[in-house]
């Protein structure tokens, strides 16, 4: 079926957002919500009803912020770029915000799951050298699909059901991920008191990865994407070609540890993952692995589980220390291997750790086939998408 292209503002308006002076008391912490890029990165669902910080009447008339109307879509233009939501209530938005007011002919849930396939060629418009963000003009001129607005809605309602259906499995999956943490704190309560010693003394070496871009042959390489969850994603692998020198030096090895160094969410930097050839089986490939730039290798030494340091970086203690290293500089969050160094880690024997380590790995051989099951989902849900848009639903 096909459906004439329109641009954008022939259906609904583009607005823009802006923050009021900070050091001005009177302008903050009043009863206008207030989003900002972050607020939208770990939302359940598609709405977002109240924000964490809010702006006074008088701030928002100070600067160029607009009060959105309930049902208008927001849209993160920088940092990063992509993320979407419905505002259930009235809401204004920092400038990281090129928004969608829908007029009568555009349903906002369309044009909500619009943008969040197309995600991939919506980041592709940003430019920037310092960080990349779409500007309110390339907005202004993205061209969209317009069904006739009946079918808008039965489309957008069928994905809203397959959504909720995904996000069931992915809520299970969350819940007995949740359960090593749980038996972390229970085992090793006392420790994680006052009992510790600086990460870098059972480091025996940290190493940034390779910035050679990546092409069709060479390694298969480790980016920020394939560290998620404590664990190793191969959904998205990229390539990359180096020099025997180079493979010597980015090889990794079992048990090494992979740290994110630089997001624009400070939530990211930090998290870690352990390599293990258990993790990238599913790839297919025997071979080398490395791995790129924004990712810090800490190999250790015998002191130290594997398991047991990604569960402990993922705890919230672990967590307040990494955020209390990271640095900002244009609007990224960084931690170097001085700051990974410095960490505080709990003063565990090793035969505890193992002990724990046997526990957790038990924990996710059996939620496995739940894990596939969900990525499988993901996959359905991606191509569900695909033929929403093309009209073949």
């Amino acid at each position: 079926m096909s459906w004439p292209a329109v641009e954008v503002t022939e259906v609904a308006r583009v607005v823009g957002g802006a923050t009021p002076k900070s050091a001005i008391e009177e302008f903050w912490d009043g009863d206008v919500n207030w989003v900002t890029p972050k607020d939208l990165s770990n939302l359940d669902g598609k709405y977002i009803a109240e924000t964490p910080r809010k702006i006074t009447a008088q701030g928002l008339r100070s600067c160029a912020a607009e009060l959105l109307p309930a049902n208008s879509v927001l849209f993160s233009s920088r940092a990063p770029i992509g993320h979407v939501a419905i505002n259930a209530e009235p809401m204004a938005t920092n400038q990281g915000f090129k928004s969608f007011v829908p007029g009568p002919d555009l349903d906002a849930s369309f044009l909500y799951w619009w943008l969040d396939a197309n995600r991939g060629y919506l980041q592709s418009l940003g430019t920037g050298a310092t960080f990349k963000e779409v500007s309110k003009a390339v907005v202004q001129r993205i061209k969209i699909p317009l069904p006739p607005l009946e079918e808008q809605r039965r489309i957008a309602g069928i994905l809203d059901q397959a959504d909720a259906l995904r996000r069931l499995r992915t809520r299970a999956l969350d819940k007995l991920n949740t359960l090593g943490q749980a038996i972390f704190h229970e085992m090793f309560g006392a420790a994680l008191a006052n009992q510790f010693f600086e990460f870098g003394k059972a480091v025996e070496e940290f190493r940034y990865g390779t910035s050679n871009k990546s092409g069709d042959g060479g390694l298969p390489t480790l980016r920020i994407p394939n560290v998620i969850g404590g664990g190793i994603d191969t959904g998205e692998i990229k390539n990359v070609e180096v020099t025997g020198a180079e493979l010597n030096r980015l090889r990794l090895r079992e048990g090494d540890v992979l740290f994110v160094r630089t997001n624009g969410n400070p939530d990211y930097v930090g998290r870690c993952a352990s390599f293990s050839q258990d993790a990238v089986a599913g790839y297919g490939a025997e071979t080398d692995w490395i791995f790129a730039s924004y990712l810090i290798r800490a190999r250790l030494s015998d002191r130290i589980n594997p398991v047991f340091a990604k569960t402990y970086f993922a705890s919230q203690i672990g967590r307040k220390a990494i955020r209390e290293r990271c640095k900002t500089s244009a609007g990224q969050f960084n931690i170097n291997t001085e700051g990974l160094s410095s960490l505080p880690f709990p003063d565990v024997s090793r035969e505890q750790q193992d002990r724990f380590a046997e526990t957790v790995l038990e924990i996710e051989k059996n939620s496995a086939p739940m894990k596939a099951s969900a990525e499988a989902m993901e996959r359905k849900f991606s191509s569900l998408q695909y033929s929403a848009f093309r009209g073949e639903l």
